[in-house]
């Protein structure tokens, strides 16, 4: 079980090797790296479209709140015997699953009752007006979550219209949490952190939450990628991007997914210098008007994180990715 706390570099497996011949990762490099004036303006991240120039701070606290409120019933069903429902769409879903988003959900009611907000479990509610929307998570992993292993995690995204500009990744078994928030580097448990270079696809460290994510057409794509890397690992659910964010893994390459899924997982990303996008390298948001049979059947379910640009421009060349 990793402690709590920022993690160190090592020299072994955690860190990118050199293999003979090839441009190698780096190890993670002290503070973040600032972009230059043509990076920013030609910048892919998601957050970056939407006019706010820093989340407010009265955000970021009722976010920890929410994490807080949810991690007392997360940590109290962890490795318990519970009852294992069956959704409509076969995935499974448990009590603290659907408490843990009615904590974060009565929240957000008491204050920003204007906000809306949409949870995996009691689906969307847009509030009085869609400036505003809070995206959640209660248990992002729950098979992992009801195997007893701790690489779930609770997401929280706040979107500004319909673009993320806070994101927090929770893990309450060992207490780490990741906050990324738009003009603010990201933290791990409030110490910055940093994404690695990675110059070269062939020494990259992959991640997926599961091979069975991919299915045809999405499948013989990420294979192209999966067999370009130097590792590529399986299992880690929303625990990957917070592994990239600290400069552990230089990819994550996923489908099969929903808003509440990625959203959160973006600020985290980009505020430690990564890169998240669609498998065609388009901004990761959602028009929220136009509603959740929108959100569920017509936003791209497949993501790429990459703690390095030129990882991610590589990795999108092997998808080449067109969804038409």
């Amino acid at each position: 079980m990793r402690q709590a706390g920022v993690p160190q570099r090592t020299t072994g497996i955690g860190a990118c090797q050199p293999k003979p011949s090839l441009t190698h990762c780096v190890t993670q490099r002290a503070g973040p790296v600032p972009l230059s004036p043509e990076q920013r303006s030609s910048s892919t991240l998601g957050c970056s479209t939407d006019s706010t120039s820093e989340c407010p701070a009265e955000f970021v606290e009722a976010a920890h709140a929410m994490a807080d409120a949810a991690a007392k019933v997360t940590t109290q069903y962890f490795r318990s015997k519970l009852l294992v429902e069956s959704k409509a769409d076969t995935s499974p879903v448990t009590e603290a699953d659907r408490k843990a988003e009615a904590a974060m959900r009565q929240l957000v009611k008491q204050r920003f009752p204007t906000h809306g907000i949409y949870g995996e479990e009691a689906g969307l509610d847009l509030g009085e007006h869609a400036e505003y929307l809070w995206v959640v998570d209660p248990i992002d992993g729950t098979k992992s979550f009801i195997t007893g292993k701790p690489v779930f995690g609770t997401l929280i995204a706040l979107l500004h219209h319909g673009y993320p500009i806070l994101g927090i990744i929770d893990q309450p078994i060992t207490k780490e949490r990741w906050v990324g928030a738009k003009g603010k580097g990201t933290t791990l448990n409030g110490n910055p952190v940093q994404s690695r270079p990675c110059d070269d696809i062939s020494t990259a460290y992959l991640y997926a939450t599961t091979p069975h994510m991919f299915d045809g057409a999405t499948e013989v794509a990420f294979n192209r990628v999966r067999d370009a890397v130097r590792i590529p690992l399986y299992g880690c659910d929303c625990y990957a991007y917070g592994l990239l964010a600290a400069g552990f893994v230089d990819l994550v390459v996923e489908a099969d997914l929903k808003p509440y899924d990625y959203m959160a997982l973006v600020p985290v990303v980009e505020g430690a210098g990564g890169v998240m996008t669609d498998w065609q390298g388009n901004h990761l948001h959602w028009p929220i008007t136009a509603g959740e049979s929108y959100a569920l059947g017509s936003l791209p379910g497949e993501v790429i994180a990459a703690g390095d640009r030129k990882a991610h421009q590589q990795a999108l060349e092997l998808l080449d990715w067109n969804s038409d």
